[in-house]
């Protein structure tokens, strides 16, 4: 158990996880991708270049809450 406080309702202890991306060609985990989004030529978000971090989430047991970060870069 960790000692992270809830900023919706103050609850100590969140359990940790991360948010899936099921996506086709996916790496089964989502990512921050820094900078405003842009979208390329066939629509599709531009990204190439730009740093990548592993989001991981934290969620409140008691009001079910999430808390994400951008993790360690990917």
């Amino acid at each position: 158990m960790n000692n992270y406080t809830c900023t919706h309702c103050g609850t100590v202890g969140l359990a940790e996880g991360f948010i899936e991306d099921a996506g086709e060609h996916s790496r089964g985990y989502a990512r921050w991708i820094e900078g405003a989004m842009e979208r390329g030529f066939f629509g599709g978000a531009k990204r190439t270049g730009r740093p990548r971090r592993q989001i991981v989430a934290f969620r409140c047991p008691k009001c079910g809450h999430l808390e994400l970060f951008a993790a360690e870069e990917v």
